[in-house]
């Protein structure tokens, strides 16, 4: 299998037509998130990580949520879930199938978790217990939660492992977790995610921890459970490269809200905002040569203390004086389907063209 790099330009082939966007106008939304907030109380006061984000996501649509560490993107996964615990705290409204999961306690939560909304971590050590064989965490899930025999969770169990590509995968049931490589860690982990089918996966930077090939091959996987199950995907992330392999739209988040949203392709080759200009022109890929990196200056905003007007203004290029006193809204493009938060959209537009 080639490295990643040399894959840059060979995204999901469905992704070219805009996959979720083809007959079926007029259907509800799995997914629905709007104005979520979620903040977290510390000694420097209640700190805001993500703030008004919204989007919404139908059935088999799949969508990446890009940006740097500390854009608020993996808390927004979290959320999805009902993960965020005291002293966090979230608002808005997360409507999954038609019902708002904001409030809801861990009994109703647990309905929805796994035959509804499924989660893939980045560090597949923490998310395995290390004292329980791999064939043991699976059956039990499937047992709990499905009622099935052990003689039927166990051939289950063989199937989703197969699934994932474990080789001999009915032997290396009764293997723990420090016997897999981190690769097959994470394969493990995703048979876990969609044991129980479910309609919405969400990865958390699963391949982080992985060298290229190995990152290839868990990219190329959920790009193939995502399409022969149909279930739909949220995929964070901190490279668009990564995400063009398994998304056919993409949400770029910085300083807790959304700063551009659309299609994929049509971001990658011509970016509306100047974060994602510079998230682009900051990774290998869109290098000839190393000279030609670009690293984005300064530092993201503490989330202790609001940056006035634009949060990226004190790193932006293209920031004049009204950028540092007026937040921009996230206004629509003449683009179909695509948005911006940004006051000089068309200059960013024109200096990526």
């Amino acid at each position: 299998m080639k490295p990643l790099k040399d894959r840059r330009l060979r995204p999901d082939a469905e992704a070219q037509g805009h996959e979720g966007h083809k007959g079926d106008e007029g259907n509800a939304p799995l997914l629905a998130v709007r104005d979520l907030a979620v903040d977290f109380a510390t000694d420097r006061g209640r700190v805001a990580a993500v703030r008004g984000v919204s989007f919404t996501l139908k059935a088999g649509q799949s969508l990446a949520i890009l940006g740097e560490s500390g854009s608020g993107k993996s808390v927004t996964g979290r959320a999805l879930l009902g993960l965020i615990d005291p002293p966090g705290r979230v608002r808005g409204t997360i409507e999954f199938e038609g019902n708002d999961l904001v409030g809801w306690d861990e009994n109703r939560l647990n309905t929805v978790r796994g035959p509804g909304i499924s989660m893939v971590f980045q560090d597949s050590l923490d998310s395995l217990n290390p004292v329980f064989s791999i064939g043991s965490q699976l059956t039990e899930l499937l047992r709990v939660r499905q009622g099935m025999d052990r003689r039927a969770a166990r051939e289950r169990a063989v199937s989703l492992l197969r699934q994932v590509g474990i080789p001999a995968a009915g032997e290396r049931l009764g293997d723990y977790p420090h016997q897999f490589s981190g690769g097959m860690r994470q394969r493990v982990c995703i048979a876990l995610a969609i044991a129980l089918r479910p309609r919405l996966l969400i990865a958390d930077e699963p391949t982080t921890a992985l060298d290229v090939t190995v990152q290839a091959e868990i990219l190329r996987l959920i790009r193939n459970l995502r399409q022969e199950t149909g279930m739909a995907l949220v995929f964070v992330t901190h490279d668009l490269a990564v995400a063009r392999l398994v998304a056919t739209d993409v949400a770029v988040m910085y300083a807790g809200k959304i700063v551009e949203r659309g299609a994929i392709d049509a971001i990658y080759r011509r970016p509306a905002h100047p974060y994602t200009r510079a998230l682009l022109a900051s990774q290998p890929e869109s290098a000839r040569t190393w000279s030609d990196l670009r690293p984005i200056p300064g530092s993201p905003p503490d989330k202790a203390h609001a940056v006035p007007g634009c949060a990226f203004h004190p790193r932006c290029p293209l920031a004049t004086a009204r950028c540092t006193t007026e937040a921009p809204e996230l206004l629509p493009l003449a683009e179909a389907d695509r948005s911006s938060r940004c006051h000089h959209t068309e200059e960013a537009l024109h200096a990526a063209h």
